[in-house]
C-alpha cells in the first residue's frame, strides 16, 4: 500500500489549485486556500515550508475534503 507523500507547501497548493481551490491570500509563512461548495466556503491554511509535517498534512487533506488518495506517493 502506498504511503503519504512528503510534499512542500507549494506543491500542496498546486494538488488544491487543481481541485477548484484558489489562493486568496498569505500573511506571513501561511498560505489561506479557498473553495466555494454548495451554500458555502472550504477554507483551507497551507503552510509555506519546504516539509509539510504527516499530521499537518493529514489535517489538511480533512479541511479540504479531497480524497487521500491525491496525496499517495
Amino acid at each position: 500500500m502506498p504511503k503519504l507523500g512528503v510534499f512542500s507547501g507549494p506543491e500542496v497548493c498546486e494538488i488544491l489549485r487543481a481541485h477548484g481551490f484558489e489562493l486568496v491570500r498569505q500573511r506571513g509563512s501561511h498560505m489561506v486556500m479557498q473553495r466555494r461548495v454548495e451554500g458555502s466556503t472550504v477554507t483551507v491554511p497551507v503552510p509555506n515550508q519546504r516539509e509539510i509535517r504527516i499530521g499537518t498534512l493529514r489535517s489538511i487533506i480533512r479541511q479540504s475534503q479531497l480524497p487521500l488518495e491525491l496525496f499517495l506517493r
